[in-house]
Parts: C-alpha cells; structure tokens; sequence
C-alpha cells in the first residue's frame, strides 16, 4: 500500500476505522471481478486502487443509522 494514497486517502475520510472498512468491502469486491473505477498506467495492488477511487471521488459512504432498541 502507497503511503501518499493512504495521506490522501485520510484527508478525504478522517476516521481510520471507516476508512479501513470502506477500503475492505472494495478490495472484496474488486477481488470478486467488480472493475476498477480509476485507470492506471502502472500495475497497483488492489488497495491502491481502492485508495485511488476514493482519491479521486469515485466511491463515497454513508454511515447508518443504529437501529432502534425495542423495551
């Protein structure tokens, strides 16, 4: 994993947690045959190309909400 993607990465999404499972569920499904949202001229692992989507504005998240608690 590039540590400048990763800086880049942070800035965009600055809670560590969500942005290791944000990355996480890409890897997955890139692994999975999903293809890359960005293009690269050089070979990038999966995270990078993950970190790059983010970057570059190509995939988002949205936290939900916690469901109600019956009594």
């Amino acid at each position: 994993m590039r540590n400048e993607y990763l800086a880049a990465a942070s800035k965009i999404i600055d809670d560590p947690y969500v942005l290791v499972n944000v990355i996480s569920m890409r890897v997955k499904m890139l692994r999975r045959g999903a293809r890359p949202l960005v293009e690269s001229l050089e070979k990038l692992e999966l995270e990078d190309v993950a970190l790059r989507e983010v970057i570059e504005g190509k995939i988002t998240y949205e936290l939900g909400t916690p469901p109600a608690r019956h009594r």
